[in-house]
């Protein structure tokens, strides 16, 4: 394994510390959890080896969402990083072939590199609404192909597949005798009825989620492998086993006593990010310097300085964070141009939200040429 930091990381909000930023709008979850809304201690919880795929219940709690994936297809995990880490190292090896859309959240570029797996990347485009082309896919891929990697919705644009390109690609890793990732860490999140957890819909598919971004609890690290090739689980298994064995008894049980919470916090989480993904499309309709291929869900969009304003972008990132307190996730973090940056919506209060929308005006007119 070649390792190095991604940007996305060593400029984090928590790694330049929280107490440094005013208006945090580089955060892709929603407003962060605290252990008291769980509303219960966990004194009788006693601090043993837990079963190695998961808590039961747990992963009961998880199969009962993806219809057609059984119990034991359920791996928890710490974190969905932990997912795609486990999931890529037991499916890639040095000079293997894998297909990646770009921009994409790091973990699912930078692991394949570390490996020294031979990437493709599907680089989508904001000129074509940042779609995924299954025939573009097709040309991408070689018979040493062994996995396709899509998010949905998807990290940073807020675009979402449907339904119907979610079968072609599905169909076309089938032929191939690939496996498609499915990161659908934000699938909650759709505006309307979301996709179902790709999983179910195929043996070569394996979808990746957590409680990190929907539900607020990124400081628990519970995220999951979802698949119903019981081999693969195994193999799965084995790495996680390798690493760490089983997860920790104290996260798994709060993610349990957070689900089962579901039908209680996500109907509030969901009207709170209507208004603050409204209070955001107002704010860049028609708006003078930026524009952005509306998001689908989520709480990330990823607008862009227009081509033909002249700002010093460079300039506006050291004005928008010296000058105005503000942070917003740089085209960079996603090997993208700088003048795109990831803003994220859901994280902070409504106030703050409009706070940091203002900042970002004023930075940009302070750097106008």
């Amino acid at each position: 394994m070649r390792y190095r930091r991604m940007p996305i990381e060593a400029e984090s909000p928590e790694q330049l510390g929280y107490g440094s930023i005013r208006f945090n709008l580089a955060e892709s979850s929603v407003t962060d959890a605290t252990l008291g809304d769980l509303g219960e201690g966990l004194g009788g919880l006693v601090l043993q080896y837990g079963d190695h795929l998961g808590l039961p219940e747990l992963r009961e709690a998880i199969a009962a969402d993806a219809p057609g994936v059984p119990v034991d297809g359920v791996m928890v995990t710490p974190g969905a990083v932990a997912a795609l880490f486990i999931l890529h190292t037991s499916l890639l090896r040095e000079g293997d072939h894998a297909v990646v859309a770009r921009p994409n959240y790091a973990t699912n570029v930078e692991t394949p590199r570390a490996i020294g797996a031979d990437v493709s990347f599907l680089d989508l485009q904001f000129e074509d609404g940042w779609a995924v082309d299954p025939a573009q896919i097709e040309s991408l891929m070689t018979d040493r192909t062994r996995l396709v990697s899509l998010t949905t919705p998807h990290n940073p644009t807020g675009t979402t597949l449907d339904r119907g390109t979610l079968d072609a690609v599905i169909a076309l890793v089938e032929r191939h005798g690939a496996k498609l990732l499915i990161d659908e860490t934000y699938r909650e999140m759709t505006f309307g009825e979301p996709l179902p957890v790709a999983a179910g819909l195929s043996p070569a598919v394996v979808s990746v989620s957590s409680l990190s971004k929907t539900y607020g609890l990124p400081g628990i690290r519970i995220g999951w492998l979802v698949t119903q090739d019981l081999a693969l689980r195994d193999r799965l298994l084995a790495a996680k086993e390798q690493i760490l064995i089983s997860g920790s008894a104290i996260d798994e049980t709060i993610a349990l006593r957070a689900l089962e919470r579901r039908p209680v916090w996500l109907p509030a989480i969901r009207a709170r990010i209507d208004e603050a993904f409204g209070i955001t499309a107002d704010w860049l309709r028609d708006h003078a310097t930026l524009e952005w291929v509306p998001p689908r869900g989520g709480v990330v969009g990823f607008p862009r300085i227009r081509p033909d304003a002249d700002v010093d972008t460079e300039a506006f990132y050291r004005v928008l964070f010296d000058e105005h307190g503000t942070i917003v996730g740089p085209g960079h973090w996603f090997e993208q141009p700088r003048e795109s940056f990831r803003l994220g919506y859901g994280w902070p209060s409504t106030d703050d939200l409009r706070g940091g929308l203002a900042a970002i005006d004023a930075a940009l007119a302070d750097t106008a040429r």
